[in-house]
Protein backbone atom coordinates (compact mmCIF):
# COMPACT_ATOMS: atom_id res chain seq x y z
CA UNK A 1 0.00 0.00 0.00
CA UNK A 2 1.40 3.33 -1.05
CA UNK A 3 1.36 6.27 1.71
CA UNK A 4 1.41 9.92 0.44
CA UNK A 5 3.42 12.33 2.42
CA UNK A 6 2.53 16.04 2.03
CA UNK A 7 5.54 17.74 3.40
CA UNK A 8 6.59 21.43 3.42
CA UNK A 9 9.48 23.60 5.02
CA UNK A 10 10.05 26.96 6.01
CA UNK A 11 12.04 30.00 7.30
CA UNK A 12 11.35 33.39 8.78
CA UNK A 13 14.04 35.70 7.68
CA UNK A 14 15.05 33.10 4.69
CA UNK A 15 17.73 32.30 6.53
CA UNK A 16 16.75 32.73 9.91
CA UNK A 17 14.56 30.81 12.34
CA UNK A 18 13.85 27.20 10.00
CA UNK A 19 11.38 23.91 10.46
CA UNK A 20 9.89 21.26 8.43
CA UNK A 21 6.41 19.78 8.82
CA UNK A 22 5.13 16.18 7.43
CA UNK A 23 1.87 14.64 7.43
CA UNK A 24 1.57 10.80 6.40
CA UNK A 25 -1.50 9.96 5.38
CA UNK A 26 -2.49 6.32 3.17
CA UNK A 27 -3.64 6.65 0.16
CA UNK A 28 -7.45 7.05 0.73
CA UNK A 29 -6.38 10.37 2.62
CA UNK A 30 -6.76 8.69 6.41
CA UNK A 31 -4.71 10.33 8.76
CA UNK A 32 -1.34 8.19 9.71
CA UNK A 33 1.32 10.25 11.15
CA UNK A 34 2.39 13.94 11.34
CA UNK A 35 5.56 15.38 12.69
CA UNK A 36 7.99 18.09 12.56
CA UNK A 37 11.36 19.49 13.31
CA UNK A 38 12.98 22.44 13.88
CA UNK A 39 15.84 23.34 12.23
CA UNK A 40 18.01 26.32 13.72
CA UNK A 41 18.82 28.97 11.45
CA UNK A 42 18.09 27.52 7.71
CA UNK A 43 16.61 28.51 4.19
CA UNK A 44 13.25 27.66 3.31
CA UNK A 45 14.88 25.62 0.26
CA UNK A 46 17.36 23.61 3.30
CA UNK A 47 14.14 23.35 5.18
CA UNK A 48 11.76 21.63 2.51
CA UNK A 49 14.65 18.79 1.79
CA UNK A 50 14.68 17.90 5.45
CA UNK A 51 10.90 17.42 5.16
CA UNK A 52 11.74 15.34 2.23
CA UNK A 53 14.23 13.32 4.42
CA UNK A 54 12.20 12.96 7.14
CA UNK A 55 9.04 11.51 4.97
CA UNK A 56 11.41 9.39 3.44
CA UNK A 57 13.43 8.30 6.53
CA UNK A 58 9.33 7.43 7.84
CA UNK A 59 8.75 5.17 5.14
CA UNK A 60 11.92 3.09 5.45
CA UNK A 61 11.72 2.71 9.00
CA UNK A 62 7.86 1.54 8.98
CA UNK A 63 8.19 -0.58 5.89
CA UNK A 64 6.41 1.29 3.04
CA UNK A 65 7.93 0.25 -0.46
CA UNK A 66 5.60 3.17 -2.36
CA UNK A 67 5.91 6.74 -1.62
CA UNK A 68 4.02 9.83 -3.23
CA UNK A 69 5.42 13.03 -1.96
CA UNK A 70 3.67 15.90 -2.09
CA UNK A 71 5.23 19.79 -1.81
CA UNK A 72 4.29 22.94 -2.51
CA UNK A 73 8.23 23.94 -3.51
CA UNK A 74 8.54 23.57 -7.39
CA UNK A 75 11.75 23.52 -7.30
CA UNK A 76 12.14 20.47 -5.23
CA UNK A 77 9.91 18.35 -6.71
CA UNK A 78 11.69 19.52 -10.31
CA UNK A 79 14.99 18.76 -9.01
CA UNK A 80 13.66 15.02 -7.09
CA UNK A 81 12.27 14.52 -11.06
CA UNK A 82 15.61 15.57 -12.70
CA UNK A 83 14.20 18.34 -14.41
CA UNK A 84 15.96 21.24 -12.45
CA UNK A 85 20.06 20.61 -11.89
CA UNK A 86 20.81 21.06 -8.50
CA UNK A 87 23.09 24.40 -8.23
CA UNK A 88 23.19 25.43 -4.90
CA UNK A 89 26.54 23.75 -2.63
CA UNK A 90 24.56 24.10 -0.02
CA UNK A 91 21.59 21.99 -1.39
CA UNK A 92 23.66 19.27 -2.61
CA UNK A 93 23.94 16.64 0.03
CA UNK A 94 20.59 16.94 1.26
CA UNK A 95 19.96 16.28 -2.43
CA UNK A 96 22.11 13.05 -2.72
CA UNK A 97 20.94 11.80 0.31
CA UNK A 98 17.46 12.23 -0.52
CA UNK A 99 17.88 9.89 -3.93
CA UNK A 100 19.88 7.61 -2.09
CA UNK A 101 16.95 7.11 -0.32
CA UNK A 102 14.40 7.26 -2.54
CA UNK A 103 16.13 4.11 -4.33
CA UNK A 104 15.50 1.66 -1.78
CA UNK A 105 11.75 2.47 -2.66
CA UNK A 106 10.09 0.02 -4.90
CA UNK A 107 8.18 3.52 -5.85
CA UNK A 108 8.04 6.99 -5.39
CA UNK A 109 6.25 9.75 -7.41
CA UNK A 110 6.35 13.55 -6.54
CA UNK A 111 3.57 15.90 -7.10
CA UNK A 112 3.18 19.47 -7.07
CA UNK A 113 0.75 21.05 -5.22
CA UNK A 114 -0.75 24.34 -4.71
CA UNK A 115 0.10 26.03 -1.42
CA UNK A 116 -3.58 25.64 -0.39
CA UNK A 117 -3.33 21.96 -0.58
CA UNK A 118 -0.68 21.99 1.62
CA UNK A 119 -2.18 23.44 5.20
CA UNK A 120 -1.47 20.62 7.21
CA UNK A 121 2.50 20.05 6.41
CA UNK A 122 2.46 24.30 6.55
CA UNK A 123 0.99 24.50 9.74
CA UNK A 124 3.15 21.53 11.16
CA UNK A 125 6.63 23.80 9.80
CA UNK A 126 5.20 26.69 11.05
CA UNK A 127 4.69 24.78 15.08
CA UNK A 128 8.31 23.90 14.54
CA UNK A 129 9.15 27.59 14.06
CA UNK A 130 7.95 28.86 16.79
CA UNK A 131 8.98 25.59 19.52
CA UNK A 132 12.88 27.34 18.12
Amino acid sequence: MAIVAYIDGGARGNPGPAGYGVRIEDEHGTLINEFNGFLGTSTNNVAEYNGLLAALKYAQQHGHRAVRIKSDSELLVKQMRGEYKVKNAGLLPLYQQARTMAESLDRIVYEHVRREHNKDADRLANLAMDEG
